[in-house]
């Protein structure tokens, strides 16, 4: 166990080590893709989105937009969709071909798209969106279309990814919200000569893709369908329709107010006018490199704070390497004595001399032949023969016997074992990537993708840990353990977003998985991690040994004494969970800002993370090594699944910041999209939780191993 456990642990750390230091970067890709003046480029659509909502919706199911005409633009038919992998589909993308015609170096002042009508409910589900604030994102030669911003200094601007559908203000006249729907977008792109021999041709490649959006009614436009100013003030386009109160008048004859009723299908509508405007200028400041570093530039002023989260991490990390120090000089002591000249590691403690009754003599001790003798030997008793070196039966090793006594439900403790290894492996993976740059945002959907195949090949370590825990704790059904590794956390998590994709599909959300993906997602499952998990166990049952233990098991189970407050499950959970918590909660607040509370902008500081990280699993590792020998030195030797909740007990304080951070951060609106929040918050806390947990089972289990190999017992 010793091997294995810290094989698995300094490869992780060492990785983690080795990518730390590095300030996050990305890889600009394989093949740069360059255009020579006069070719086309396809410009995508792909989804709308909030930060009020979890809802998201495909650009071209929005009930207000210009559908596709199908024609081929840039070599693309418009509403074709662009083939996407398996986290692009997860992150609720639905990428297609437009109708923009965008060629490289043509301005256009003004091109016109279309006229779309829309009814009263169009209407209404517009309103909505507005309301919600909504934002859409369309994508050119791999970059987000981004609305662009100033810092307060003005030393510097920044991207952040997407545009607002349109904007409210309140009438004049009665104080009223008005909903305007932009329908002209400005298009720049910003383009520098290519590098290398494309550049010496001709190639230019784009470096920067900005929207700007304006409203503009129908009576500002020509007869063309372009505005008669693009560039000048003019009234915006309302989404409204004069409401037909004919039915409650008929219906209400005598009422002097009658509601206004937009859900009445009447036939009326309103025509939406749609135009776009295209302008290449030339950015020799931005290299094609570093033409993601625009999306980045907003979280540099964030950096000393980052620093000071490490700082606090290490701060804590330090205070308990110190306990853990004293921890483990106190048992050194205890084992081979004061002096480090233990009796072959026997324990030696001293026993008063009784109070009342008469000494024994020593063996080999002469008797006294005077007075002054006698008393010389009284005094001697009295200052060294009192009390007896005897062996030490008291605190932990009087557990000897039972320390290494199966738990109850080892049937369950030794799969989730299994899959914390899983996740151990594949969040290692993770943050090495993303340090070295092959996980970006360039690489749209990248990280889930990779996570989920890191996890699905990481079943192989599942099955060997998980099948050699299980022969320790005495079981002999393998074949049942196989089956349970493999598919009693994953088929939980599955369970669980399937349900919740049921919401998800009634509000005809993108955010909704499709059911082909999560066909593939089963197949995935059972027709390759199945395999690899039989295949660890297979070897982990049968090709190796169970974990030896330094001392046997009694038949009879000891009886646990009355425990201390701070010991007592909950207790120690709680107590010992807030230490990695406080480690890490600074560094989860800027996570939670960019998957919750600013979608438009990127978490791209994994150099920051890793560091944060690692400090945090040697957090856990220390915390559960001093709840561990307090327990032990209670008498209390149910340490199995103590060990595993006290390393996942800060899943608990991080669940309960996310409840804090919903209610005093967020605002969104909706049962769905509340219910998303907290569901998935709770999946995130509990693979975090076992993945925790799994380090703080194997760090008390090689932390007994240790003390108790180095006892000797009678």
């Amino acid at each position: 166990m010793h091997g294995d456990f810290r094989s698995l642990l300094s490869v992780s750390i060492a990785l983690v080590i080795a990518t730390s230091s590095v300030k996050a970067f990305y890889i600009p890709g394989w093949s740069i893709k360059s255009y020579v003046d006069d070719e086309a480029i396809p410009l995508h659509v792909n989804k709308v989105y909030s930060d009020n909502t979890q809802l998201q919706f495909a650009y071209y199911d929005l009930p207000f937009v210009c559908p596709p005409s199908g024609k081929k633009h840039a070599g693309y038919a418009s509403g074709r969709s662009v083939s996407l992998n398996l986290g692009e589909v997860l992150r609720g993308d639905r990428i297609m071909a437009s109708d923009f015609d965008l060629v490289m170096g043509q301005d256009q002042e003004c091109q016109y798209l279309c006229s779309y009508k829309v009814n009263r409910q169009a209407v209404k589900r517009t309103r909505q969106l507005i309301d919600d604030g909504y934002v859409a994102e369309w994508i050119v030669d791999n970059l987000p279309g981004a609305t662009s911003f100033v810092t307060v200094d003005r030393t510097h601007k920044y991207y952040a990814a997407g545009f607002k559908i349109g904007f409210t203000d309140l009438s004049p006249v009665t104080m009223r919200p008005r909903y305007f729907l932009n329908n002209h977008f400005t298009l720049v792109v910003r383009w520098r000569r290519a590098p290398g021999r494309s550049g010496s041709r001709g190639g230019k490649v784009i470096v920067g893709f900005e929207v700007y959006t304006k409203s503009i009614e129908k009576a500002h436009r020509d007869s063309t369908g372009c505005p008669q100013d693009v560039h000048g003030d003019s009234d915006g386009l309302e989404m409204y329709i004069t409401p037909n109160n004919t039915h409650l008048a008929h219906q209400y004859p005598s009422s002097s107010y009658l509601p206004e009723e937009d859900d009445v299908d009447d036939g009326a509508t309103l025509t939406i006018p749609y135009s776009y405007s295209v302008y290449f200028r030339e950015d020799e400041s931005i290299d094609w490199s570093k033409r993601w570093d625009m999306y980045f530039n907003n979280q540099e002023d964030s950096n000393v704070i980052h620093w000071l989260a490490i700082l606090n991490s290490i701060v804590i990390c330090s205070l308990l390497t110190v306990i853990v120090a004293m921890v483990i000089s106190r048992t050194y002591r205890q084992v081979h004595g004061k002096d480090g000249t233990g009796d072959e590691g026997k324990l030696l403690i001293k026993r008063k001399k009784a109070k009342t009754g008469t000494k024994s003599p020593r063996l080999r001790e002469k008797p006294p032949s005077g007075l002054l003798e006698q008393k010389d030997d009284a005094d001697e008793d009295e200052s060294s023969s009192d009390e007896e070196y005897v062996e030490d039966n008291s605190g932990w090793k009087l557990l000897h016997g039972d320390i290494f006594r199966s738990p109850q439900y080892a049937a369950f403790l030794a799969p989730l074992i299994g899959s914390g290894t899983q996740l151990v492996f594949m969040a290692t993976g993770l943050l090495m990537l993303s340090c070295f740059g092959v996980l970006n945002p360039s690489f749209r959907g990248g990280f889930v993708s990779v996570g989920i195949g890191l996890f699905i090949f990481a079943g192989i370590i599942a099955g060997y840990f998980s099948s050699r825990m299980y022969k320790t704790f005495g079981g002999m059904n393998w074949r049942k353990n196989t089956w349970m590794t493999a598919l009693l956390f994953p088929g939980l998590l599955f369970s669980t977003v399937f349900i919740l994709n049921l919401f998800v599909w009634a509000q005809a959300s993108s955010t909704a998985i499709p059911f082909t993906t999560l066909v593939g997602l089963i197949a995935l499952l059972l027709l390759i991690q199945l395999p690899l998990v039989y295949a660890g166990s297979l070897y982990g049952f049968h090709q190796c040994q169970p974990y030896e233990h330094p001392t046997k098991t009694s038949s009879v189970p000891r009886q646990i004494p009355d425990q201390a407050w701070y010991t007592r499950s909950i207790y120690s959970i709680l107590i010992a969970g807030f230490v990695p918590f406080a480690v890490t909660f600074i560094e989860l607040l800027f996570i939670f800002r960019s998957l919750w509370q600013d979608k438009s902008g990127y978490y791209y500081v994994f150099g920051f993370l890793s560091i944060v990280s690692l400090v945090g699993i040697i957090t856990v590792v220390e915390v559960t090594i001093i709840a561990t020998y307090m327990m032990l030195c209670q008498e209390n030797y149910n340490w199995w699944w103590q060990s595993f909740f006290i390393g996942g007990g800060s899943a608990l304080w991080i669940f309960l910041y996310c409840v804090v951070f919903y209610f005093s951060k967020l605002n969104i609106q909706g049962f769905v999209s509340g219910m998303l929040f907290f569901s998935y918050s709770l999946l995130a806390c509990m693979v975090y939780g076992l993945l925790t947990g799994t380090v703080g089972f194997l760090t008390a289990y090689a932390f007994v191993r240790r003390i108790y190999g180095a006892i000797k017992v009678d």
